[in-house]
């Protein structure tokens, strides 16, 4: 582990259900460190892989997309399209030299504020391990 290195993690949380247990973990003051950006999307379905290339190649250590479990999407199949999208982002990713523990797929309820949270910890760790993201470096340079 670096000292001093705090991980910044996007977090692109589905509406309906992630994003809602996203406010009820601060609502509820359930303890989670403050590295994570949340991004609200209609559905984790919806999320352009665009987007997270685009926050890997800006210097981002870790995304997390989160949406609504199998039974519970309001789309229908919106947590099949995002395991399709994920994994071909870890194809991508594996190509870049990023490690796998820096894109997590999660399924969070509206209801789950303590798996939100204990995501988030679990990530924030997982990064502190690998350290910074190698395009952190480079991006630092440009500025």
């Amino acid at each position: 582990m670096m000292a001093g290195f705090e991980p910044q993690i996007i977090a692109f949380c589905c509406n309906w259900c992630t994003y809602a247990a996203a406010d009820l973990a601060g609502t509820s003051r359930m303890h989670y460190p403050p590295n994570v950006r949340i991004v609200r999307v209609m559905c984790s379905g919806m999320v352009d892989p665009i987007y997270v290339l685009k926050a890997f190649e800006g210097g981002v250590d870790g995304i997390l997309v989160a949406g609504c479990h199998l039974t519970d999407c309001h789309y229908i199949d919106g947590p099949v399209k995002c395991d399709e999208t994920v994994n071909k982002l870890r194809e991508v990713l594996h190509v870049l030299g990023l490690e796998d523990k820096r894109l997590r797929r999660e399924m969070v309820a509206a209801s789950e504020g303590v798996l939100f949270a204990q995501v988030i910890n679990e990530m924030v760790e997982d990064l502190k391990k690998l350290g910074p993201s190698p395009f952190k470096a480079k991006t630092e340079a440009l500025a």
